[in-house]
């Protein structure tokens, strides 16, 4: 598999994961679930969880067992974007195309 391919794959993993871990939470479909659904899942490269990834399987750790690492990261970056992003911050309308959280469910979520 090249690099594109093990990258495509990656996304798709960590995807999974971080869909599987956010669909527990209480209090689905509220404002705040789905702010944090949308800036999670919502595009990105999956770098972050790649190399979670791929430094667990250096070490024979299994995929399944990095998806919780992998995601944590991910929610990590994810918060970071979404933190810049606020308007005491660098007070941006757009991220990857598409308005901000605090665009499109206010600054409170």
């Amino acid at each position: 598999m090249d690099f594109t391919q093990q990258l495509q794959a990656c996304v798709t993993q960590a995807n999974q994961a971080l869909s599987r871990f956010i669909a527990p939470l209480p209090f689905q479909n509220t404002p705040v679930v789905e702010a944090m659904q949308y800036g999670a899942l919502l595009g990105g490269k999956r770098l972050r969880p790649f190399l979670v990834y791929a430094t667990g399987q250096m070490f024979g750790v299994s995929t399944a067992t990095l998806d919780a690492p992998a995601a944590a990261v991910e929610c990590i970056h994810a918060y970071s974007l979404i933190h810049d992003d606020l308007p005491a911050m660098d007070d941006d309308d757009l991220r990857r195309g598409l308005p901000t959280c605090h665009i499109k469910f206010g600054e409170a979520n």
